[in-house]
């Protein structure tokens, strides 16, 4: 059992073509795990920083850095890294591999804190780990950063944006995916739901590699800011209004004329979930289809707004865009008779002079194979995060989630811990893959062979164990 007292030490090498060094591990009393380099190859060169250069060694600077707990111990790692001098660019200090430039974490660490932030509230992870909110949220900004900075924007074809609000007061953010991305599809999220977010789109696809001229489809809602800054930034795109806004616009006028007719008469109850509901009868309980059986019977208001959202139904079931566009211009004049000039349906004739007005879009959905659903599904994931957390500070935290959950910042360690092991001798401090029947000892440069005297004897596959080797 490991106690206060325990204390052992391993061994582990390091090594490259460059330079090598010992390693020795151990926990003191206070319950922190050290690790310590303890030796040093003289007359080894490290590459330079800015050019690659091999230079020699100006000096050496002890560095510290937080890794994953070993057990219930707090692990840390202190290793003396060279500063080189370099004719050109004078003297900088050399990167290790296993910790990005100026963190006080290990690689490994932050990618589990990643792991754990996506999860749970950034709170709740700091203090799992053991380290203060504000320095995860440097690290968060700092992945999400330079997630955004490697993003290619040549392919995008077809984009999806909706917003999403971020706090109380109704402050909303703005979210674009990449429909043609399969998993982690975000694209930008900015503040505001204004033209201003399209402009700020362009710009990224100029960034990146793409050009506005690129974009052929855009599905959206039928926000009059939105359409304006397609057509203004997105020349080419062509706007699609998916079947589920349209929906939402009867939905909520039903719901206004609700409100309306009953303020001035005792409406049933269970009216209104079963008017907000689908109209088929596995989706309702008994009392909700005596309440709609009530206001049929009455000739309610709302009861004509009713049977004009339950229509939707049998447009939605058009097989071709010429019977979408038929069944629709049927619906517009059928709902429209039956509206009339009555002072109470107002918000319904809203709502059909909105579906008027954007036909041609909404035609457009039965030719696209977009839909607004995916988005939709995202902005469920980034409001169960805003829940966990009980609400965010400002708006750029709730943007760096965001970022956290639907784009590829969450996996940039990943592709950083590939990209760096495809290579082993890229770098002095890089350990090689292929090192299994490599000796506990450094390899020096030089003809002189270097051999701590800590270091163990080289076994003798010929001697079987003993009873001392059993004992030990």
């Amino acid at each position: 059992t490991a106690c206060a007292a325990t204390r052992f030490c391993c061994w582990g090498l390091a090594s490259s073509h460059h330079g090598s060094w010992w390693i020795s591990i151990s926990i003191p009393r206070r319950s922190r795990m050290s690790c310590t380099s303890r030796w040093r190859e003289r007359g080894a060169r490290y590459p330079c920083p800015q050019c690659g250069t091999l230079c020699p060694a100006h000096d050496f600077t002890e560095k510290r850095w937080r890794h994953l707990n070993f057990f219930q111990h707090h692990c840390y790692i202190t290793a003396s890294v060279p500063r080189v001098k370099c004719p050109e660019h004078g003297v900088h200090l050399v990167e290790v591999p296993w910790a990005r430039k100026g963190s006080a974490f290990t690689l490994l660490f932050e990618q589990a804190a990643l792991a754990l932030v996506r999860e749970m509230p950034v709170l709740a992870a700091a203090r799992l780990m053991d380290i203060t909110d504000t320095r995860l949220w440097r690290i968060v900004r700092y992945y999400v950063d330079q997630a955004v900075e490697r993003f290619d924007l040549r392919a995008v074809r077809a984009i999806v944006l909706d917003e999403t609000v971020c706090k109380r007061g109704h402050p909303y953010v703005t979210v674009f995916i990449d429909m043609a991305r399969r998993k982690e599809p975000v694209l930008l999220v900015t503040p505001g739901r204004g033209k201003d977010t399209l402009r700020q789109f362009a710009a990224l696809l100029s960034e990146h590699g793409g050009e506005p001229g690129q974009i052929l489809e855009v599905v959206c809602d039928m926000s009059p800011a939105f359409l304006q800054g397609v057509s203004e930034h997105l020349p080419n795109a062509t706007i699609t209004v998916d079947w589920f806004h349209i929906v939402q616009v009867f939905t909520r006028s039903v719901d206004d004329v609700r409100k309306l007719e009953g303020k001035e008469k005792p409406l049933p109850n269970h009216l209104r979930w079963a008017l907000l509901k689908r109209g088929e009868l596995e989706h309702l309980t008994t009392n909700q289809l005596l309440a709609l059986a009530e206001i049929t019977a009455q000739g309610l208001d709302t009861a004509t707004a009713w049977r004009i959202k339950a229509k939707l139904a049998w447009v939605r079931k058009a097989r071709t865009p010429r019977a979408a566009r038929w069944r629709i211009t049927h619906f517009l004049n059928w709902a429209g008779a039956l509206v009339g000039d009555t002072p109470g349906l107002e918000p319904v004739r809203k709502a059909l002079a909105t579906l008027k007005n954007h036909i041609d879009r909404v035609v457009q959905r039965w030719t696209s194979t977009y839909t607004n659903a995916r988005l939709e599904g995202f902005n469920g994931l980034f409001q169960a995060a805003r829940a966990r957390a009980r609400g965010y500070r400002n708006t750029a935290t709730f943007i760096a989630m965001i970022y956290l959950i639907g784009s590829p910042a969450g996996s940039i360690l990943k592709s950083k811990k590939r990209r760096r092991t495809s290579s082993p001798s890229a770098h002095p401090y890089s350990r090689q893959r292929r090192c299994s029947r490599s000796p506990p000892w450094p390899v020096a440069e030089s003809r002189e062979t270097l051999r701590p005297a800590t270091a163990p004897p080289a076994p003798n596959p010929a001697r079987r164990p003993g009873a001392a080797d059993v004992a030990g």
